[in-house]
């Protein structure tokens, strides 16, 4: 049993695999507040970044086949 000391590691592994943030802060919300409020932050900024780089990927294909469908291909 450890103390609810709040550490930046909780953050960086809720970030790295917001899954096991979100299943962290569900199970400590009541017993350990300060590790479950970072394992859930960083599960939170987890997600934001998936769901950005997932619309910026989207918006640079689209611009891609966009490119691609107006360049000319002449075939001889």
């Amino acid at each position: 049993d450890f103390k609810d000391s709040g550490s930046i590691g909780w953050g960086f592994l809720g970030c790295c695999i917001p899954l096991v943030g979100l299943i962290l802060y569900l199970v400590w919300k009541d017993t350990k507040p300060l590790c479950a409020k970072k394992a859930g932050i960083g599960a939170a900024i987890g997600v934001a970044v998936y769901v950005l780089l997932s619309i910026v990927f989207f918006i640079f294909m689209v611009y891609l086949f966009a490119a691609i469908g107006n360049y000319p291909y002449y075939y001889y």
